[in-house]
């Protein structure tokens, strides 16, 4: 069974020496490990797992760059320790990482933009933050949106069926519970404590984090294995996405994808097959799942 870590500043507290040490054991016990980094190359926390990888010349590492805030990558590090404990292997399992990115929906509640480099953030928003109580909605993936927390404005959310997470006591988290709540038909309010890196990703102390993700592994598995699958011709590991995480090899002679197997039943009872280039979530309000990004995974960056 393969192993999921969320790289984080946390990780930095720890000798690199130790740190060697541990990823060593944590492969001998499990054979493969997927980590969840920040999309930054010179992030601290990032270089440090490369320089971990360097030094025990393992191919059994994949690193994952994700531009998603803390809180939700350490929901999809969640997720991924969920499918890890199914028959998908490593290699799916990383590329997995990067396909359920597109099936969350993450932000905050701040108290201020003026140090948020985020998301655009217009003068005027910057102005506005000078105001004492004022309190920002921002959502900073699938798409970024910055307006003012009322209960007549919300972001768009997702058109499936979600458990929204809620971090941070650092205002009040009313807007979150309630009208955002309400908007996008959350099933259940889950309160996690905040990760450690938030205040440095939103650029403020005062805020609370949010993220609506899926939580059925079932749905997980599904979406997962609706992709195509590929074997990768240097590790031999079967993998999604046009390259392996783990060794780098590119897939040469990929053709267009296949469409997804998933579809949805609607109402009417009639199956809608899925988009191309996109599985359809069971239990969304339209079959297939709107969105104006495809979310046919991209060369892995390093």
């Amino acid at each position: 069974m393969p192993s999921v870590i969320i790289a984080t500043a946390d990780d930095l507290a720890l000798p690199l020496e130790e740190q060697v040490v541990r990823t060593s054991a944590a492969l001998d016990a499990h054979g493969h490990i997927v980590a969840l980094a920040p999309a930054e190359p010179a992030d601290p926390a990032r270089r440090r797992l490369h320089t971990v990888r360097s030094a025990l010349e393992a191919d059994r590492i994949a690193i994952v760059p994700l531009s998603l805030p803390p809180l939700a990558r350490t929901l999809l590090g969640e997720q991924l320790r969920q499918l890890a404990g199914t028959d998908l292997g490593p290699g799916v399992l990383a590329g997995a990482a990067r396909l359920l990115t597109y099936y969350l929906h993450a932000g905050a509640l701040l108290g201020s933009v003026a140090k948020l480099d985020r998301v655009p953030v217009g003068v005027g928003d910057h102005v506005k933050s000078l105001v004492p109580g004022r309190h920002f909605a921002v959502l900073a993936h699938p798409e970024p949106y910055l307006g003012a927390a009322e209960a007549a404005a919300v972001p768009p959310g997702p058109g499936y069926q979600t458990q929204l997470a809620v971090a941070g006591r650092g205002l009040d988290p009313g807007w979150i519970t309630g009208p955002l709540a309400a908007a996008w038909r959350t099933q259940h309010l889950r309160e996690v404590p905040l990760p450690g890196d938030s205040a440095r990703w939103w650029g403020t102390s005062k805020l609370v984090e949010f993220t609506a993700y899926i939580a059925d592994v079932g749905m997980l598995y599904q979406l997962v294995t609706s992709v195509r699958r590929d074997t990768c011709t240097w590790c031999g590991l079967e993998v999604i996405g046009d390259q392996c995480l783990f060794c780098d090899t590119r897939l040469g002679g990929r053709l267009a994808p296949a469409r997804h197997a998933a579809a949805g039943t609607p109402a009417g009872g009639r199956p809608v097959a899925a988009p191309q280039g996109r599985p359809a979530v069971p239990g969304s309000r339209s079959g297939a799942l709107d969105s104006p990004q495809r979310p046919q995974l991209e060369p892995h960056k390093r």
